[in-house]
Protein backbone atom coordinates (compact mmCIF):
# COMPACT_ATOMS: atom_id res chain seq x y z
CA UNK A 1 0.00 0.00 0.00
CA UNK A 2 2.90 1.99 0.93
CA UNK A 3 4.03 1.75 -2.54
CA UNK A 4 1.43 2.97 -4.11
CA UNK A 5 1.07 6.01 -2.61
CA UNK A 6 4.65 6.08 -3.19
CA UNK A 7 3.91 6.26 -6.78
CA UNK A 8 0.93 8.10 -6.99
CA UNK A 9 2.55 11.15 -4.90
CA UNK A 10 5.82 10.63 -7.80
CA UNK A 11 3.23 10.81 -10.45
CA UNK A 12 1.35 14.25 -8.77
CA UNK A 13 4.52 15.71 -8.54
CA UNK A 14 5.94 14.57 -12.07
CA UNK A 15 2.41 16.32 -12.76
CA UNK A 16 3.01 19.17 -10.58
CA UNK A 17 6.33 19.72 -12.47
CA UNK A 18 4.93 19.38 -15.87
CA UNK A 19 2.56 22.16 -15.05
CA UNK A 20 5.32 24.51 -14.24
CA UNK A 21 7.42 24.15 -17.26
CA UNK A 22 4.60 24.48 -19.12
CA UNK A 23 3.49 27.88 -17.17
CA UNK A 24 7.01 28.86 -17.21
CA UNK A 25 7.38 28.45 -20.90
CA UNK A 26 4.03 29.95 -21.60
CA UNK A 27 5.78 32.94 -19.59
CA UNK A 28 8.79 32.99 -21.53
CA UNK A 29 7.03 32.85 -24.49
CA UNK A 30 4.65 35.80 -23.77
CA UNK A 31 7.90 37.83 -22.48
CA UNK A 32 10.06 36.90 -25.45
CA UNK A 33 6.60 38.37 -27.66
CA UNK A 34 6.19 41.29 -25.10
CA UNK A 35 9.96 42.26 -25.60
CA UNK A 36 9.70 41.41 -29.52
CA UNK A 37 6.60 44.43 -29.36
CA UNK A 38 8.47 46.41 -27.03
CA UNK A 39 11.63 46.38 -29.84
CA UNK A 40 8.97 47.27 -32.78
CA UNK A 41 7.18 50.31 -30.64
CA UNK A 42 10.71 51.37 -30.09
CA UNK A 43 11.77 51.02 -33.37
CA UNK A 44 8.20 53.24 -34.29
CA UNK A 45 9.38 55.53 -31.67
CA UNK A 46 12.71 56.01 -32.99
CA UNK A 47 11.39 56.51 -37.02
CA UNK A 48 9.15 59.09 -35.45
CA UNK A 49 11.78 60.72 -33.65
CA UNK A 50 13.66 60.83 -36.47
CA UNK A 51 11.00 62.71 -38.87
CA UNK A 52 10.42 64.80 -36.24
CA UNK A 53 13.87 65.88 -36.32
CA UNK A 54 13.63 66.06 -40.26
CA UNK A 55 10.75 67.96 -40.31
CA UNK A 56 12.06 70.44 -37.37
CA UNK A 57 15.17 70.90 -39.43
CA UNK A 58 13.48 71.51 -42.50
CA UNK A 59 11.30 73.90 -40.35
CA UNK A 60 14.37 75.98 -39.05
CA UNK A 61 15.57 75.50 -42.62
CA UNK A 62 12.48 77.30 -44.21
CA UNK A 63 12.18 79.60 -41.33
CA UNK A 64 15.85 81.44 -42.24
CA UNK A 65 14.87 81.12 -46.32
CA UNK A 66 11.50 82.83 -44.96
CA UNK A 67 13.84 85.68 -43.35
CA UNK A 68 16.10 85.75 -45.82
CA UNK A 69 13.52 86.20 -48.35
CA UNK A 70 12.04 89.03 -46.62
CA UNK A 71 15.19 90.93 -46.86
CA UNK A 72 15.53 90.08 -50.17
CA UNK A 73 11.92 91.61 -51.37
CA UNK A 74 12.67 94.65 -49.43
CA UNK A 75 15.60 94.80 -50.89
CA UNK A 76 13.75 94.44 -54.16
CA UNK A 77 11.79 96.81 -53.73
CA UNK A 78 14.25 99.93 -52.41
CA UNK A 79 15.85 98.97 -55.97
CA UNK A 80 12.79 99.10 -57.76
CA UNK A 81 11.41 102.33 -56.31
CA UNK A 82 15.05 103.66 -57.30
CA UNK A 83 14.30 102.40 -60.78
CA UNK A 84 11.16 104.06 -60.83
CA UNK A 85 12.98 107.63 -60.23
CA UNK A 86 15.68 106.86 -62.36
CA UNK A 87 12.87 106.12 -65.29
CA UNK A 88 11.05 109.32 -64.34
CA UNK A 89 14.73 111.47 -64.11
CA UNK A 90 15.35 110.03 -67.87
CA UNK A 91 11.94 110.73 -69.05
CA UNK A 92 12.49 114.15 -67.72
CA UNK A 93 15.81 114.33 -69.72
CA UNK A 94 14.49 113.16 -73.15
CA UNK A 95 12.06 115.76 -72.88
CA UNK A 96 14.76 118.36 -72.11
CA UNK A 97 17.00 116.56 -75.05
CA UNK A 98 14.39 116.97 -77.51
CA UNK A 99 14.00 120.56 -76.73
CA UNK A 100 18.05 120.57 -76.27
CA UNK A 101 17.78 119.16 -80.24
CA UNK A 102 15.57 121.28 -81.42
CA UNK A 103 18.06 124.12 -80.11
CA UNK A 104 21.30 122.39 -81.20
CA UNK A 105 20.58 122.55 -85.15
CA UNK A 106 20.67 126.21 -85.50
CA UNK A 107 23.66 126.15 -83.35
CA UNK A 108 25.61 123.88 -85.38
CA UNK A 109 24.60 125.63 -88.81
CA UNK A 110 25.71 128.67 -87.67
CA UNK A 111 28.87 127.23 -86.01
CA UNK A 112 30.11 125.63 -89.79
CA UNK A 113 28.55 129.26 -91.21
CA UNK A 114 31.12 130.81 -89.02
CA UNK A 115 33.53 128.41 -90.13
CA UNK A 116 33.45 128.19 -93.59
CA UNK A 117 33.78 132.46 -93.09
CA UNK A 118 37.08 132.41 -91.21
CA UNK A 119 38.36 129.74 -93.61
CA UNK A 120 38.10 131.88 -96.37
CA UNK A 121 39.65 134.99 -94.48
CA UNK A 122 41.99 132.88 -92.92
CA UNK A 123 45.90 132.41 -94.80
CA UNK A 124 45.37 130.12 -97.58
CA UNK A 125 46.56 127.20 -96.81
CA UNK A 126 45.78 123.48 -97.27
CA UNK A 127 42.91 125.52 -99.39
CA UNK A 128 41.06 122.43 -101.06
CA UNK A 129 41.32 120.15 -97.88
CA UNK A 130 39.73 122.87 -95.86
CA UNK A 131 36.70 123.08 -98.16
CA UNK A 132 36.52 119.76 -98.50
CA UNK A 133 35.85 119.34 -94.55
CA UNK A 134 33.18 122.12 -94.40
CA UNK A 135 31.50 121.25 -97.42
CA UNK A 136 31.21 117.25 -95.73
CA UNK A 137 29.71 118.98 -92.48
CA UNK A 138 27.10 121.06 -94.81
CA UNK A 139 26.31 117.84 -96.11
CA UNK A 140 26.11 115.56 -93.10
CA UNK A 141 23.81 118.70 -91.66
CA UNK A 142 21.08 117.15 -94.01
CA UNK A 143 21.53 113.35 -93.55
CA UNK A 144 19.01 111.77 -91.10
CA UNK A 145 20.99 108.64 -90.16
CA UNK A 146 23.60 110.79 -88.22
CA UNK A 147 22.58 111.93 -84.77
CA UNK A 148 23.12 114.90 -83.42
CA UNK A 149 25.29 114.19 -81.05
CA UNK A 150 27.90 112.71 -84.05
CA UNK A 151 26.91 115.92 -86.10
CA UNK A 152 27.89 117.85 -82.94
CA UNK A 153 31.37 116.16 -82.43
CA UNK A 154 32.01 116.01 -86.05
CA UNK A 155 31.84 119.91 -86.09
CA UNK A 156 33.76 120.54 -82.65
CA UNK A 157 36.09 117.95 -84.58
CA UNK A 158 36.55 120.30 -87.35
CA UNK A 159 36.90 123.26 -84.75
CA UNK A 160 39.45 121.28 -83.22
CA UNK A 161 41.80 120.78 -86.07
CA UNK A 162 41.69 124.52 -87.52
CA UNK A 163 42.99 125.39 -83.76
CA UNK A 164 45.90 122.57 -84.19
CA UNK A 165 46.58 124.67 -87.36
CA UNK A 166 47.69 128.02 -85.17
CA UNK A 167 50.28 126.31 -83.12
CA UNK A 168 52.03 123.47 -85.64
CA UNK A 169 54.29 123.75 -88.93
CA UNK A 170 53.31 121.92 -91.86
CA UNK A 171 55.45 121.36 -95.19
CA UNK A 172 53.29 119.99 -98.20
CA UNK A 173 53.42 120.21 -101.84
CA UNK A 174 50.67 122.60 -104.15
CA UNK A 175 50.82 124.43 -107.18
CA UNK A 176 50.86 127.66 -107.33
CA UNK A 177 50.78 130.78 -109.62
CA UNK A 178 54.04 132.57 -109.76
CA UNK A 179 54.91 135.29 -112.30
CA UNK A 180 52.31 134.29 -114.03
CA UNK A 181 52.98 130.83 -114.49
CA UNK A 182 51.33 127.77 -112.54
CA UNK A 183 54.52 125.98 -111.12
CA UNK A 184 54.60 123.13 -108.40
CA UNK A 185 55.98 124.49 -105.09
CA UNK A 186 56.63 123.38 -101.40
CA UNK A 187 54.93 125.43 -99.01
CA UNK A 188 55.72 125.69 -95.67
CA UNK A 189 53.08 127.12 -92.91
CA UNK A 190 53.97 128.21 -90.00
CA UNK A 191 50.88 128.18 -87.45
CA UNK A 192 49.11 130.91 -88.95
CA UNK A 193 52.16 133.47 -88.47
CA UNK A 194 53.57 132.94 -92.24
CA UNK A 195 52.93 131.06 -94.90
CA UNK A 196 56.15 130.83 -97.45
CA UNK A 197 56.82 129.00 -100.81
CA UNK A 198 59.92 127.81 -102.67
CA UNK A 199 59.96 126.72 -106.48
CA UNK A 200 60.71 123.17 -106.70
CA UNK A 201 63.72 124.32 -108.79
CA UNK A 202 64.81 126.62 -105.77
CA UNK A 203 64.88 129.65 -107.82
CA UNK A 204 62.35 131.52 -106.31
CA UNK A 205 60.80 132.32 -102.78
CA UNK A 206 57.51 133.86 -102.00
CA UNK A 207 55.50 134.99 -98.52
CA UNK A 208 51.54 135.51 -97.88
CA UNK A 209 51.03 138.96 -97.60
CA UNK A 210 48.08 139.74 -95.53
CA UNK A 211 47.20 143.25 -96.37
CA UNK A 212 47.59 142.56 -100.18
CA UNK A 213 45.91 139.10 -100.01
CA UNK A 214 48.64 137.55 -102.29
CA UNK A 215 52.02 136.28 -102.29
CA UNK A 216 54.64 138.25 -102.83
CA UNK A 217 58.25 137.44 -103.89
CA UNK A 218 61.26 137.26 -101.47
CA UNK A 219 64.53 137.92 -101.47
CA UNK A 220 67.09 134.43 -102.94
CA UNK A 221 68.67 135.01 -99.72
CA UNK A 222 65.66 133.37 -97.84
CA UNK A 223 65.64 130.45 -100.20
CA UNK A 224 67.91 128.53 -97.94
CA UNK A 225 66.39 129.43 -94.74
CA UNK A 226 62.86 128.45 -96.39
CA UNK A 227 63.84 124.81 -97.42
CA UNK A 228 65.86 124.24 -94.34
CA UNK A 229 61.98 124.94 -92.07
CA UNK A 230 60.40 122.81 -94.89
CA UNK A 231 62.80 119.88 -93.97
CA UNK A 232 62.41 120.36 -90.38
CA UNK A 233 58.70 120.46 -90.89
CA UNK A 234 58.91 117.38 -92.92
CA UNK A 235 60.81 115.72 -89.55
CA UNK A 236 64.37 115.14 -92.16
CA UNK A 237 66.18 117.28 -89.74
CA UNK A 238 65.84 118.44 -86.14
CA UNK A 239 64.40 121.32 -84.64
CA UNK A 240 66.87 124.34 -85.18
CA UNK A 241 66.52 128.16 -85.37
CA UNK A 242 65.26 129.59 -88.45
CA UNK A 243 65.79 133.22 -90.05
CA UNK A 244 62.92 133.85 -91.54
CA UNK A 245 60.59 137.10 -92.65
CA UNK A 246 57.71 137.30 -90.77
CA UNK A 247 55.04 140.07 -90.41
CA UNK A 248 54.69 141.97 -87.90
CA UNK A 249 51.16 140.66 -85.71
CA UNK A 250 48.56 142.56 -85.35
Amino acid sequence: MKCVNHLLLAGMVAVAANAQANDLNQVIDSSSAINQSALQSQNKINSIADDMQSRLQKFRTLNKEIDGLVVYNGQLDKQIKNQLEEMAAINESMDQVSVIERQITPLMMRMITGLDQFVSLDVPFLKEERAERIAKLQAMMDRADVSSSEKFRRVLEAYQVEVEYGRTIEAYSALLTVDGQEREVDMLRIGRLELLYVTKDGSKAGSWNKDSKSFTALPDTNISQINKGIRIARKQLAPDMLTLPIQAAE
